[in-house]
């Protein structure tokens, strides 16, 4: 059975990853951030550390199969933190494989490297990126690492531009970018078991019938979601939308209107309209 390691797995994404892999048998090594954990089995491997440390990567990937990387600054923030967590701890991962001999690497992308975007744009996954603040641009920078560690040192990479994962959409935003928790664990399931993957970027989504993004290209993968946010739609949208019409204009959503300077302009420079609620 293969050897998996997950950092970031006391975040709220990787505690539903850890939990979920535990539950299957999986043998885990699960990494924290700054605050050690506590295993939730016997059998579980847990440590903690700073990704920026080659000793702690080292150990982190050490016997390792396959790396699901989901450490790292999630949310929009000064840019010496992005460069910190974000640039810095990602090459210190990717020099850890290169020098353990890991396989492949699930790493964690974003939506946001794609959130400028019009949300009447329907994108596939070759589209050009246009990420929507410096998070994102960091995850435009980290797909791009991840492809020359492929071109370079054939280590694999699966790049997924995660939506909104949730247990269930609750804002009109969510009926496009959902990515249901039964969706990622078939995802990464498929991630740890495929056979040759070389380099590839995924959209984390599930089967939402308005999904902005075409994952055609994810079959390679054996990704096959199931689950539709439309099942939720008309609870969703009976509620209020939490976004201002800038957020509702664009796929990035609330990321977009931090730090935004420009009038009320569409990004290619012509007059724009204010959205309309999706």
């Amino acid at each position: 059975m293969k050897k998996i390691a997950l950092s970031g797995a006391g975040g709220q994404l990787g505690s539903v990853v850890r939990t979920a892999l535990i539950a299957r048998g999986i043998p885990l090594r699960s990494a924290g951030g700054t605050k050690p954990l506590v295993a939730l089995v016997e059998r579980e491997d847990v440590m903690h550390g700073d990704l920026r440390d080659p000793a702690i990567v080292d150990r982190l990937l050490n016997g390792v199969d396959v790396l699901i990387h989901f450490a790292g600054t999630s949310v929009e923030r000064p840019l010496p933190e992005i460069i910190d967590n974000n640039l810095r701890a990602l090459v210190e991962v990717y020099e850890g494989a290169r020098r353990q001999g890991v396989r492949r690497v699930v790493f964690a992308s974003s939506n946001h490297a794609i959130g400028m975007y019009p949300v009447t744009e329907h994108l596939e996954l070759d589209c050009a990126l246009r990420p929507d603040g410096f998070y994102g641009l960091s995850k435009v920078w980290g797909e791009a690492l991840a492809r020359m560690y492929w071109d370079k040192h054939g280590i694999e990479s699966i790049c997924v531009r995660i939506g909104s994962c949730l247990e269930r959409p609750t804002e009109p935003r969510h009926l496009s970018t959902w990515f249901g928790h039964s969706d990622l664990m078939h995802f990464l399931d498929r991630c740890i078991e495929a056979e040759s993957v070389g380099f590839m970027t995924v959209w984390g989504v599930s089967a939402n019938t308005r999904s902005w993004w075409d994952n055609c290209g994810a079959e390679r993968l054996g990704y096959e979601p199931t689950q539709n946010a439309e099942d939720y739609a008309a609870q969703v949208l009976a509620g209020p939308n939490p976004l201002d019409a800038l957020g509702q204009r664009y796929q990035g959503g609330s990321f977009v209107g931090l730090d935004y300077s420009r009038e009320d302009s569409a990004s290619d420079g012509s007059s724009a309209p204010a959205a309309q609620p999706i």
